[in-house]
């Protein structure tokens, strides 16, 4: 019986040209539907069995994925954003495409093309040569992917544990550079704290002056008791008055931490943040914490430091992003110092929605010129430029041009925020695509940056949060 069984696949009337022509069809057909069976079947079965194997762990596997997904997001996301679990897969991909092409042409090799009639032999042979190579180049492409998302991950991520929300919250300071040839130090430009809510994502924006003064520390910073009436451009610059107070004779823009704490070499900062570089910080980045802290009245976890002159490679890879234009914007151009005018301007970007290549668009956020409220308004439009490359970084967008977007993420971005959460984070994020972000602008005419109201500030943030929380059991009771 087994025989008979086998004789169409295995033992064939070679003389058949119909016979045959049918035979190697099936089995082209079911090496590719189920690979390692067309060598169970006609072939070497030792092959078969290890083919089917494989096919068989690679379908658990995505069935386990996709069920992971839906019934354990985080914990499916965190696990496969680890580096080792990252390194497993780019190996068994690479395996998986080497098998797949050994099972594809000794495929070939038992469908005998010289048996199989003449009209046959060509469509047969495109056939399993394409069923062979377009997965195994996938299985290829995937494999190289993913070594670039983990390398990706390796560069910008810390090692370090989970860190648990802060009442319900995840507070990100974002900080965006002009770190350009003829910069020195780091002054951000553009500074913004995000909080999003632990559990459904929804987060409300703060936008901060980096001209704001006297930021005030909090009791367990270490420059509480340097900077005990707020921050002061220098240390020196503090002197003692009558009754035991203080007075500073240059109070400090808020952006200037960094470059003051790492740069003024000043001795009163000697031991400070001793560790923040092995959490992948710095001292200059942690006191812009503490101090961002201390203006909002919430306590800042982590940082992103996002380079705003490397946003070109970044956007090219995306394809561009789309923007709004509400006034026209110089490319290029300077002030002429004897008349005050703008000269030098290569071209305008006019009001409107244009869908902006990576020049246009760092222009487009980083112009001082052409903006009726100078700075803030260069605020806005560098928080816009960046809500519309979160836009274009969809699944879709990101998946098929991953190899350019990592290369340009590294180096965009640097943080301390641990790999170890970035499944909860890639999980709110996809949450918070079902808000609107509460915006909460810290700018005239509701905050002074030279004679600020730290109590009216921290108001303003408290209500921009419970405008980005979700209603509690007992008030909707």
């Amino acid at each position: 019986m087994t025989l008979e069984l086998e004789r169409p696949i295995r033992h064939p009337d070679t003389e058949s040209g119909p016979l045959m022509s049918k035979r190697a069809r099936w089995l082209v057909v079911l090496g590719f539907v189920l690979p390692g069976s067309a060598q169970l079947l006609a072939g070497n079965r030792r092959l078969g069995r290890l083919g089917l194997a494989a096919t068989i762990v690679l379908l658990i596997g995505g069935v386990a994925a996709l069920l992971g997904l839906l019934l354990a997001r985080v914990a499916t996301l965190s696990f496969f954003t680890n580096d080792l679990v990252l390194l497993a897969l780019q190996i068994l991909l690479i395996a998986y495409a080497v098998l797949w092409l050994v099972l594809g042409f000794d495929t070939l090799r038992l469908t005998r093309l010289v048996r199989v009639q003449r009209g046959w032999r060509v469509p047969v042979a495109v056939l399993s040569v394409l069923l062979t190579v377009v997965p195994a180049a996938t299985a290829g492409w995937a494999a190289s992917t993913v070594g670039a998302g983990r390398s990706l991950l390796g560069d910008l991520f810390q090692g370090a544990p989970a860190v648990a929300p802060v009442d319900g919250r995840y507070n990100i300071l974002l900080l965006g550079t002009d770190a350009g040839a003829d910069r020195e130090g780091l002054r951000p430009d553009s500074i913004s704290l995000v909080s999003v809510d632990a559990e459904t994502g929804q987060s409300v924006i703060i936008g901060l002056p980096r001209e704001l003064k006297e930021a005030p520390f909090p009791a367990d910073s270490p420059l509480a008791e340097v900077y005990p009436e707020g921050y002061c451009d220098e240390v020196n610059n503090y002197e003692v008055v009558d009754g035991g107070g203080y007075y500073c004779f240059t109070m400090g823009n808020l952006n200037s931490l960094v470059t003051e704490l790492e740069d003024s070499g000043s001795p009163s900062y000697e031991g400070m943040y001793a560790d923040a570089v092995s959490r992948g910080s710095s001292p200059g980045i942690e006191a812009t914490k503490d101090a961002v802290t201390g203006i909002t009245g919430l306590e800042v976890q982590f940082y992103v430091l996002v380079n705003m002159d490397s946003f070109t490679n970044l956007i090219d890879a995306l394809g561009g992003v789309t923007v709004t234009v509400t006034e026209p914007l110089p490319v290029g151009g300077q002030i002429d110092e004897a008349t005050g005018e703008l000269v030098g301007v290569d071209w305008w970007i006019e009001p409107g929605e244009h869908h902006l290549d990576g020049y246009a668009a760092q222009w487009f956020a980083r112009s001082r010129y052409g903006s009726a409220n100078g700075d803030y308004d260069r605020m806005a439009r560098q928080r816009e430029l960046q809500a519309a490359i979160l836009a274009q970084m969809n699944p879709a967008n990101v998946l098929t041009k991953f190899q350019d977007v990592a290369s340009a993420g590294g180096q965009l971005v640097d943080t301390d925020i641990p790999q170890s959460m970035l499944g909860r984070f890639v999980d709110l994020a996809d949450k918070a695509r079902g808000f609107d972000p509460v915006n909460v602008e810290l700018v005239p005419p509701a905050v002074d940056p030279d004679n600020p109201d730290y109590a009216t500030i921290r108001q303003l943030v408290a209500d921009g949060v419970a405008a980005a929380s979700p209603p509690r059991a007992e008030d909707a009771g």
